[in-house]
């Protein structure tokens, strides 16, 4: 269950080069949701995005998360409603369908990483399905740094409650236990995850993971 930045950019610099020509391209601002096209797929270039639907009372449930290498689209998804909503400044390029075939590696992503997501949201209890959930983020959208792996993108509380089909008190009560089991620190508005591979510095004592009290 790797994701990686780097993969996902060298995944980009590959396809790239196989297309002729220069695609069209579209900058997006944060929160701007991406226009319902049936006629394109669009590959994220730089930023992140969620995908999402509601149900009848209004109750956003979350889809997946898509960075930079993947393709999203609403010919992607037969969900109604369906929505593609940007958690920062994206940059996209337009695919047209007879583009399509030249990255079926990047479809065959796109479904690996949505039946992955869905599988962590029926983990249970609820503290496995949260850790697993910000393991998952910190491989697609972590980088390494000298404290651990830095969740670089910002979900909110009731975004991961929105995902994880629990309420944003129970999140912020298991967020704040993993805080004090040291194996996550807040950095500004960002996670920094404290893994078990990953050992403490200057003699530390030893962390124990979420998962040990599962056991």
């Amino acid at each position: 269950m790797m994701y990686p930045t780097s993969r996902a950019q060298h995944t980009a610099a590959s396809y790239n080069s196989s297309l002729p020509g220069t695609l069209p391209q579209r900058l997006f601002t944060r929160r701007e949701v991406i226009p319902a096209r049936n006629d394109v797929l669009w590959r994220i270039e730089r930023g992140a995005v969620r995908t999402l639907t509601w149900s009848e009372d209004g109750t956003f449930i979350t889809l997946g998360y898509w960075g930079p290498g993947d393709l999203i689209g609403y010919p992607l998804s037969k969900v109604k409603p369906y929505q593609i909503e940007c958690l920062t400044s994206v940059e996209v390029s337009l695919l047209p369908p007879h583009l399509w075939n030249q990255d079926v590696n990047s479809l065959i992503t796109h479904i690996q990483q949505a039946e992955e997501l869905l599988s962590i949201v029926h983990r249970k209890p609820i503290y496995l399905r949260l850790w697993q959930f910000l393991v998952w983020l910190s491989e697609k959208f972590g980088r390494d740094v000298e404290q651990g792996k830095l969740i670089d993108l910002n979900v909110t509380h009731q975004e991961m409650a929105e995902v994880l089909n629990t309420t944003r008190v129970t999140v912020t009560r298991l967020l704040q236990q993993f805080e004090e089991e040291g194996n996550l620190l807040r950095h500004k508005r960002r996670i920094i995850l404290r893994l078990p591979n990953e050992g403490f510095k200057n003699n530390e004592k030893t962390r124990k993971s979420p998962l040990d009290s599962l056991h």
